[in-house]
């Protein structure tokens, strides 16, 4: 894997460790991680319920089995989402409540720690990139051209990552 598709697929794992990190607003990814005893296995939830958005601030969950549906909502206490669920029997709602300013803020910084982590990540890959390229016996001016290069690189995703910052900061503060 060369070093940009490295720093591409770090990039992409930013973007789902975001959509994690809600905004007030019903989102589906929110319960990417929960995983659900079905049959004695744990399973990701979408795959034994049909998740839908009625609402801006709602959440349905609809299980394929209705014998799942205590499983689901243990899943989801379990899960420390800071929402109850609510079984009606047929299904499960999760309302999602309106965010403090403080709830925000602590919201921002968890991005940003985010961020911060995925810098970090592009940095060893850049490292790594460099490594290499001190190894192999190239002239001087080749390994000068191909380090800055990766320097080039490296400039161009960090400002990715500041530009998904910005975008979710803004999202996250927006009332």
């Amino acid at each position: 894997m060369n070093t940009e598709q490295k720093m591409q697929k770090a990039i992409e794992n930013l973007d789902e460790r975001l959509t994690t990190i809600r905004a007030g607003r019903a989102n589906p990814a929110m319960l990417n991680k929960i995983m659900v005893e079905y049959y004695g296995v744990p399973t990701p939830i979408q795959s034994v319920a049909n998740i839908t958005v009625p609402e801006a601030r709602q959440l349905m969950i609809k299980p394929f089995d209705k014998t799942t549906l205590k499983n689901i909502e243990r899943a989801i206490n379990e899960a420390n989402l800071g929402i109850a669920p609510t079984n009606n029997g047929e299904m499960i709602i999760l309302t999602i409540p309106e965010l403090t300013e403080d709830r925000r803020r602590e919201y921002v910084k968890q991005a940003k720690a985010e961020c911060e982590d995925t810098k970090i990540a592009l940095r060893n890959i850049r490292q790594d990139a460099n490594n290499e390229i001190k190894k192999m016996e190239f002239t001087e001016d080749i390994e000068k051209e191909e380090l800055e290069s990766i320097q080039e690189l490296i400039n161009k995703y960090n400002k990715i990552v500041d530009e998904k910052y910005k975008e979710k900061e803004a999202e996250l503060m927006s009332v």
